[in-house]
């Protein structure tokens, strides 16, 4: 009955994104502001996308045992070798965003700039829902350059030490066309626009 409950309204969360985003392109339009909405849009995890990129897919080792202690990978002396943990996927996401990628979704779900990626147990979590091996990252960028610049990387080298020391499974390959899903709709607290401080020249430097 609560799942039932929550889907519902995620439902309608995501109803309600639609029609904000519907009526923001419809007053940016106005003043030809689409492109921009649109740019807005893919970088702040808004709206679907598609697009060339590269699909990893990370997994635990097929010996991996489960008497782990569930934190983190530390830097020696892992508990729990063929596991993948928290951070070792907070490492890929974020070798990938430096490699170039426009846009990252794990498992389906997409990455923003408030998204975190934690460890409850032997679970790893994004935004707080728990995630299920195989892990399959899909990354939107140009598809060669994004794969041979992670691979190339000190995260790729990483994810290529755990698989020839630890037995942990990683495949990735250049695909034509990934599409990812919007993210949920995020409620910022704390920022605010900066348009009126730039009115006065006045801000931080």
């Amino acid at each position: 009955r609560e799942t039932a409950a929550a889907d519902k309204l995620e439902d309608g969360v995501d109803q309600l994104r639609d029609d904000v985003d519907a009526r923001q392109r419809q007053a940016l339009s106005h003043s030809g502001g689409n492109a921009q909405a649109d740019l807005a849009g893919i970088l702040a995890g808004a709206t679907e996308v598609h697009g060339p990129g590269v699909k990893l897919v990370v997994n635990d080792a097929k010996e991996a045992g489960s008497e782990g202690s569930g934190k983190p990978r530390e830097t020696s002396g892992f508990s729990d070798t063929g596991r993948v943990r928290d951070r070792d996927m907070q490492r890929v996401v974020n070798g990938l965003w430096q490699s170039g990628a426009e846009a990252v979704s794990v498992n389906g779900q997409r990455l923003t700039a408030l998204s975190a990626i934690r460890a409850a147990g032997d679970a790893i979590l994004v935004d707080n829902r728990p995630l299920v091996p195989p892990y399959t990252v899909l990354a939107v960028g140009d598809g060669q350059r994004l794969s041979s610049r992670f691979q190339d990387s000190p995260d790729g080298l990483y994810l290529n030490a755990l698989q020839d020391n630890y037995g942990i499974r990683t495949g990735i390959s250049v695909e034509s066309d990934l599409r990812l899903p919007a993210a949920p709709s995020v409620i910022v607290r704390t920022a605010r626009p900066t348009a009126e401080q730039n009115k006065t020249g006045k801000g931080t430097s």
